[in-house]
């Protein structure tokens, strides 16, 4: 069974997805910062693949992909680093997210492949347009059970969601606000009135909340509002904060959203 499908059939609220860039603050972190998340407590990470132009992200983890690619890191390193970190964490569902274009360049079958192989359970790709995911995404998916899990935010009409709902797997990730991601000191009550509003159409995919997650108010908001929260700009402040020290960085994090 695929982990990520695996974690909602036993844990259906209270999740906690923990986003950082592969090869940042080091070539050599991906392992070390996968085992720190793992061993304490984190439900699931999302692996980043390193991009010169990530356009959903903020200027912390533009920084961060900079500094990857900067030093070596390409998704053919990263994803045996995700074979080796999948050897020493058998359990913990794997997400890939990066942009489309790598992947193009990799062989969007090929990659499949590669990532089934490596132990990956789903991938997030921010600027695959839906249409392409239905005619060159799907199938692909499904043969080689890595979900592709979609984004959705407060303008994405109800019409789209339930095609997303329809269509795809894993999970649908909430993207707080149409913006970049980012910390933020807590929801705004339009944000709320979003959360609200997608609770209200009962969709059948568990759903994540990104963006902006970053204490315990803005974390207690989204784990309300969800099955989990997503974060990922302020876990790599606290790489940075603790010098690349992995499990210093993830206790810092559990501490400053309240869970340690």
């Amino acid at each position: 069974m695929n982990r990520l499908t695996a974690l909602f059939g036993k844990k259906h609220n209270d999740i906690l997805s923990v986003f950082f860039t592969a090869g940042y603050p080091h070539i050599d972190s991906t392992v070390p910062v996968i085992q720190a998340l793992a061993s304490k407590g984190v439900d699931m990470v999302e692996i980043g693949i390193p991009f010169s132009d990530p356009m959903a992200d903020g200027p912390v983890i533009q920084a961060s992909s900079s500094k990857a690619l900067a030093g070596g890191m390409t998704l053919r390193r990263l994803i045996g680093q995700v074979k080796e970190a999948r050897a020493k964490v058998p359990d913990m569902p794997f997400i890939l997210m990066g942009y489309l274009n790598p992947v193009m360049h990799y062989g969007i079958e090929d990659f499949f492949r590669d990532a089934h192989e490596a132990g990956v359970d789903g991938v997030i790709i921010p600027d695959l347009p839906f249409d392409d995911y239905l005619s060159d995404f799907k199938e692909l998916s499904r043969h080689y059970d890595i979900p592709m899990i979609m984004l959705i935010t407060p303008e994405t009409s109800p019409e789209r969601i339930r095609l997303i709902d329809s269509h795809c797997d894993g999970f649908i990730y909430m993207v707080s606000a149409a913006s970049t991601t980012g910390a933020k000191d807590r929801y705004s009550e339009e944000q709320l009135d979003y959360f609200h509003r997608i609770n209200a159409m009962n969709l059948k995919h568990h759903r994540l909340i990104g963006f902006g997650i970053s204490n315990p108010v803005t974390f207690g908001q989204a784990q309300a509002s969800a099955s989990g929260a997503i974060i990922g700009s302020h876990f790599i402040k606290c790489l940075d904060k603790a010098d690349g020290d992995p499990d210093k960085a993830v206790d810092m994090l559990l501490q400053s959203i309240g869970r340690a």
